[in-house]
């Protein structure tokens, strides 16, 4: 028994770190498809440019997350957090009071800049910088509660806006992250102030990397690929779930179709968590990025049937809960908690870059080619990320014999 079985996960931190990313997740992401036609008609855009908005604001938000990575790891994951939420209620509020089109997109910069302080990385930096040796337990069990972001906020703010305008909706939104995210993020700042002393010190116990040196350069490469890739199936599908299935025939059993995607995102951290202890990270890795383009192949076959409709939210939502914890968990079982902030900066930078060209890219193929062919284009992208990690495992296998071998001073 190693000391870390006898010892427990901050449970106080998870469930707070949970209303956070639900709110998070639910107020700066999802709900975005729900009010991007009011806002196309608001600003005289088409729904196309304000996608195309989104888009070029994930990749700058993409472009400044390596330096979130730096502050995580010199000023700690909790104040990090906490100055995210301010600056993502400004956003919000900034965003409902824009004038004309210049000012709406700085506003979503700084909405979608904000994100990667508040949400998943961030989160799962704070509790290695917590518990390292528990992170990988500590993680699952976050994205057990997050995962009910979709769940809660589609409905919410799909109610909300039908009372209200998509500018009040989002005041209502600024107001979560500023009352709600932002003290609870100040007093996990508080109650981990003293982690980087500790680990300082030495008692906090490190993680070390489970790639031999060789391998973990050409292993971070196409871990990023495989995590990009995933991260641009994911954001296309995501945000345009209610209304490619509303394209696909489904009308109105689109949004209770699209729900089922949140309780799937749990169950999978859910089976995950209780019968995936043995499992190791990278077989992990393999089977959400299997799981994403097989959901779309099913979606594209089985058209416009609710039945095929309901496998695919629910195989796609098994396959995106598991790629949350996966993105958080691999980078430490492959290359140990030293860094981990850089690290996760690096990663998050890469996946944004290549995933903000989602929203955009599906809204334009959709106009272009169609459902069908747009949906085919995204699975084949999917599978590509399948063969990353299956490449991973490769290089795995033959640089272990290689190391051990040069250990010995063999040629």
């Amino acid at each position: 028994m190693t000391p870390a079985a006898f010892e427990h996960p901050p449970v106080a931190a998870i469930l707070a770190l949970g209303l956070t990313q639900i709110i998070g997740y639910g107020t700066l992401y999802y709900s975005f498809s729900i009010l991007a036609p009011d806002m196309a008609r608001g600003l005289d855009w088409s729904q196309e440019w304000i996608f195309g908005a989104l888009s070029a604001a994930l990749l700058i938000g993409g472009l400044v997350a390596p330096t979130m990575g730096k502050w995580i790891d010199r000023f700690g994951a909790g104040r990090v957090m906490t100055s995210g939420s301010a600056i993502a209620a400004a956003a919000l509020a900034a965003c409902a009071l824009a004038p004309g089109k210049i000012a709406f997109v700085i506003a979503l910069i700084a909405i979608e800049t904000a994100s990667n302080l508040v949400q998943y990385a961030a989160a799962f930096a704070l509790l290695v910088q917590i518990q390292p040796q528990l992170a990988q337990r500590s993680i699952t069990y976050l994205t057990l509660i997050g995962g009910f972001a979709s769940t809660i906020f589609w409905p919410i703010t799909t109610t909300l806006h039908a009372h209200l305008s998509w500018q009040n909706v989002y005041f209502i939104f600024a107001a979560l992250n500023l009352l709600v995210c932002l003290p609870i993020h100040a007093w996990l700042a508080h109650s981990a102030g003293d982690t980087g002393t500790r680990e300082k010190a030495g008692a906090t116990r490190r993680v070390e990397p489970g790639l031999p040196a060789a391998a973990r350069t050409p292993a971070f490469v196409l871990m990023v690929t495989g995590f990009a890739l995933e991260s641009f199936v994911n954001a296309a599908l995501l945000v345009h779930m209610v209304p490619v299935m509303s394209a696909l025939g489904l009308g109105a059993m689109a949004v209770m179709v699209g729900t089922l995607f949140g309780p799937s995102q749990v169950l999978s951290r859910f089976i995950n968590m209780v019968l995936g202890g043995g499992l190791p990270q990278l077989t992990l890795a393999i089977i959400s990025a299997m799981l994403l383009p097989t959901a779309l192949v099913i979606l594209l076959v089985t058209a416009p049937s609710v039945a095929g409709a309901l496998v695919f939210a629910v195989i796609f939502g098994l396959g995106s809960g598991l790629s949350s914890i996966v993105q958080g968990v691999l980078p430490l079982a492959l290359f140990g908690s030293d860094g981990y902030g850089q690290r996760q900066g690096k990663v998050i930078s890469a996946r944004l870059v290549v995933s903000s060209t989602a929203p955009f890219a599906l809204a334009f193929l959709i106009g272009n080619v169609g459902i069908s062919w747009s949906l085919t284009i995204t699975a084949m992208l999917g599978t590509v990320a399948v063969a990353a990690f299956l490449a991973i495992r490769r290089l795995m296998r033959t640089s272990a014999p290689a190391e051990v071998a040069l250990a010995r001073g063999e040629p």
